[in-house]
């Protein structure tokens, strides 16, 4: 029995050093410093590993990146956008949705922000992140059509309108520097009840 323990320990010890090589890279996305030079080689000296054994483990930046992406949507509670799916109601499953984004980006503000910024100068975060906000685009299209019934202007409209309103920079903006994004939530709500034109009592 002695080969499946060590391939027990050898995926342990994968695990331990991804979760590791991802959290050198947060740390390096929030410091002053490394925010303008996010490398595989800076990840790998702040992390305290081999350059090798980043790629091993994600095989490229891009890899790194989407990586980073789920690390922070797990920590973030985007997992639960099943349940507003789920809710019976329209208006209800709307409301849930906004909810799930206050927290989400509430929960990774500072990652976000930086990672949002670092889009407009990398060509590799942008592409992840467009990755990401299509997922969210996604399941707005499939919102818009649970409210088909209570839309008095077009999906197309309504689904660029929701876009941009649960998007990190609508709740960043509303939140200021001194509210956390999910304080906004309701404020959200009214905003797309307004820009949808829904027939909200």
């Amino acid at each position: 029995m002695p080969r499946p323990y060590k391939l027990g320990l050898r995926k342990a010890s994968l695990g331990k050093s991804r979760a590791k090589i991802i959290s050198a890279a947060r740390d390096l996305l929030t410091s002053p410093s490394g925010f303008s030079e996010f490398t595989i080689d800076a990840v790998a000296r702040q992390a305290n590993v081999a350059r090798m054994t980043v790629y091993n483990q994600f095989e490229s930046k891009l890899g790194l990146l989407e990586a980073i992406f789920d690390d922070i949507g797990m920590r973030g509670g985007i997992c639960e956008l099943p349940n507003a799916f789920q809710r019976e109601n329209a208006l209800d499953a709307l409301a849930e949705f906004i909810r799930i984004f206050g927290r989400f980006w509430t929960s990774e503000r500072r990652v976000i922000k930086r990672l949002r910024g670092l889009a407009a100068i990398d060509p590799e975060v942008e592409q992840a992140m467009n990755v990401r906000d299509g997922y969210r685009r996604e399941g707005v299209r499939v919102m818009v059509m649970r409210l088909n019934s209570e839309l008095t202007g077009t999906p197309k409209d309504a689904v660029t309108a929701l876009t941009m309103l649960t998007s990190f920079e609508t709740f960043d903006a509303l939140a200021g520097p001194r509210r956390k994004p999910s304080s906004v939530v309701p404020q959200v709500y009214r905003l797309v009840c307004l820009a949808l034109q829904l027939n909200v009592p």
